[in-house]
């Protein structure tokens, strides 16, 4: 059965090449058919604008989460979706589908997942004809799906990407009666700097996009008060500031956890395995044991330290740093420094992992050892509470964002060495709750710093620690409801 939505859209693109085309057909007759053609298409666009904007018992409890991304890769768009569902809402959650999102996504009957697939665009001739072709296909796409969707009160769009996102949301919003709210996670043109620089006309045409339908949605949110005030500046856009808090998953993993999780990863990381004469005569991994007598688990006292980076592979983190560091790292040992081994996980899918896997395969480290695994979403948040160190390489490419990795860490109580840049103070406190470092030798010489006492706990490190137990602060929930609730009760 054809969902009366798309019913609906494919009237209305049917009236209009019916009262165009019939009023050259009857031309030259002596009626006045091209008024006759235009007020039938005038009726049957009025009938489709009524039918668009029918509402039921259900329509004002309906939400549309939408982002032109990676569903499973877009925690913050996973958080609202769950807050949404607690609240009440019917939730419609629109995206790709590449990645598992987060279990309790899938198994709230509140939230249904409709997928999408991505355009690629045209694979030869110039790259401006791909992004032509792409944008134009995906526009259509997106369109058919969001007006084949019952009639929802509001949609809440991520951006970035918003090419075509933003113009097809509000073109629906405008045709459905929605309130159109967009989620400001960061700049896209900045972001398509990057690749092709800032003076190439694809970056320019995306800029001119963003500030014209940027400020066209009915609410704003964004993730740092330097944001809000750049979109009230140079935008005319009054934002909320929302920041990303952690959720309730994102905690210090008890002991049990821990080895459960080591052992799971060791089946196909071989950096988490035990030595064989320990693992043949207990159930042992790199880092933890369990007494064979009351089965409690214990820390080894011999193991590495645990350092995790998390990423998305993309220009704006340049992952080089972290590797020069760990060489550097590896030398002080050589060099005779009382340094323990190192375990570096990155996690995480993108565009330039296997370029950097490459490099890290060239390597020769005989005391630090690497591994990318890409990691479920019930097993991020467990690895990062039994982590030891935390390293972020995320630059903005606005500078008015801050990484949500960060967040996560702090949430689990996990240390933190961030490269600096524009506003990253806003979450990272300098010897407070990490430290901050602009270059591969400061952070080796932090890295030295930090694990010199591991792995007791009386340094900098288990000081930091601390002061991320004694300061946690308000969680996802309690943010949400007091900054994006009330946006939804607001008049239309």
């Amino acid at each position: 059965m054809v969902p009366c939505g798309s019913t609906v859209a494919l009237l209305s693109v049917f009236s209009v090449v019916f009262a165009v085309f019939g009023s050259y057909f009857v031309a030259d007759s002596g009626v006045t058919g091209p008024g006759v053609c235009l007020a039938v298409g005038a009726g049957i666009l009025s009938m489709c604008w009524r039918r668009l904007r029918q509402r039921d018992a259900g329509s004002d409890r309906r939400v549309c989460v939408l982002v032109l991304g990676d569903i499973g890769r877009s925690p913050r768009m996973q958080y609202h979706a769950l807050s949404l569902s607690k609240h009440g809402y019917q939730v419609t959650f629109v995206g790709f589908l590449d990645s598992k999102p987060h279990q309790d996504v899938l198994k709230e009957e509140k939230i249904r997942i409709v997928g999408i697939s991505e355009v690629k665009g045209l694979r030869a001739g110039p790259k401006l004809l791909t992004y032509v072709t792409k944008t134009v296909v995906q526009s259509v796409q997106l369109l058919h799906v969001l007006l084949s969707l019952e009639l929802q009160a509001h949609i809440l769009m991520q951006n970035p990407p918003g090419l075509p996102g933003i113009a097809v949301a509000w073109l629906v919003c405008v045709l459905r009666g929605s309130t159109f709210i967009i989620d400001w996670h960061n700049y896209g043109y900045t972001i398509m700097a990057l690749s092709l620089g800032a003076s190439h006309p694809l970056v320019r045409l995306a800029k001119r996009y963003e500030h014209l339908f940027g400020p066209l949605a009915s609410h704003s949110l964004c993730v740092t008060n330097a944001m809000k005030d750049d979109l009230q500046t140079n935008w005319g856009v009054e934002a909320t500031t929302l920041y990303d808090r952690p959720a309730s998953i994102f905690r210090e993993t008890p002991l049990d956890l821990q080895h459960q999780l080591f052992l799971k990863m060791a089946d196909t990381q071989p950096q988490f395995r035990a030595s064989g004469s320990d693992s043949e005569e207990t159930e042992a991994t790199a880092f933890t044991v369990r007494n064979p007598g009351d089965g409690g688990v214990t820390l080894r006292s011999d193991r590495p330290a645990l350092l995790i980076s998390s990423t998305s592979w993309t220009e704006d983190e340049d992952f080089s740093i972290l590797l020069d560091s760990l060489q550097e790292y590896e030398g002080f040992i050589r060099g005779g420094a009382p340094l323990p081994s190192l375990v570096c996980v990155i996690t995480g899918k993108g565009p330039q992992k296997e370029h950097y896997k490459k490099l890290i395969a060239s390597l020769h480290l005989e005391r630090v050892k690497i591994c990318t695994p890409w990691l479920e979403a019930e097993d991020y948040p467990l690895l990062l509470g039994s982590a030891d160190l935390g390293v972020c390489l995320h630059k903005s490419s606005s500078g008015l964002d801050l990484p949500m990795k960060v967040v996560d860490m702090f949430g689990c109580c996990l240390p933190v060495c961030a490269i600096h840049f524009h506003c990253l103070q806003e979450l990272v406190e300098h010897e407070v709750n990490g430290l901050i470092f602009r270059d591969s030798a400061e952070l080796a010489q932090q890295l030295k710093s930090l694990l010199s006492e591991f792995p007791s706990s009386d340094g900098r490190l288990g000081a930091f620690r601390r002061n991320l137990r004694a300061s946690r602060g308000q969680r996802w929930d309690d943010n949400w409801d007091q900054n994006v609730l009330p946006l939804l009760a607001a008049p239309r």
